[in-house]
């Protein structure tokens, strides 16, 4: 019962952590002028262009706020791959 518990809470930390990392992406689109939504209309976010720095704006601020996205996403990353070495050690991956 307290692997589900684990499992659980692992996934909504990742969840968080997700949902972080894309307001950040959407502070950042808002501050570049080549993401900027003028449309009015909601749209995804753009965060593939944010993590590999395309159209995105090069002021201080800027990239700062895109460094602390990008560690987000690699919190997320890692956060799987231990979660997968947990379960791995665990023998949930055994016939």
């Amino acid at each position: 019962m307290g692997v589900y518990w684990f499992a659980g809470l692992w996934g909504v930390a990742m969840v968080a952590v997700l949902i972080s990392a894309i307001r950040l992406s959407y502070r950042i689109e808002a501050r570049s002028e080549g993401l900027k939504n003028t449309s009015g209309v909601p749209r995804k976010a753009m965060w593939i262009h944010t993590i590999l720095n395309w159209r995105v704006a090069r002021d201080e601020e800027t990239q700062a706020l895109r460094r602390r996205m990008n560690l987000r996403f690699l919190i997320i990353l890692v956060g799987f791959a231990l979660f997968a070495v947990a379960l791995w050690s665990a023998g949930a991956f055994q016939r």
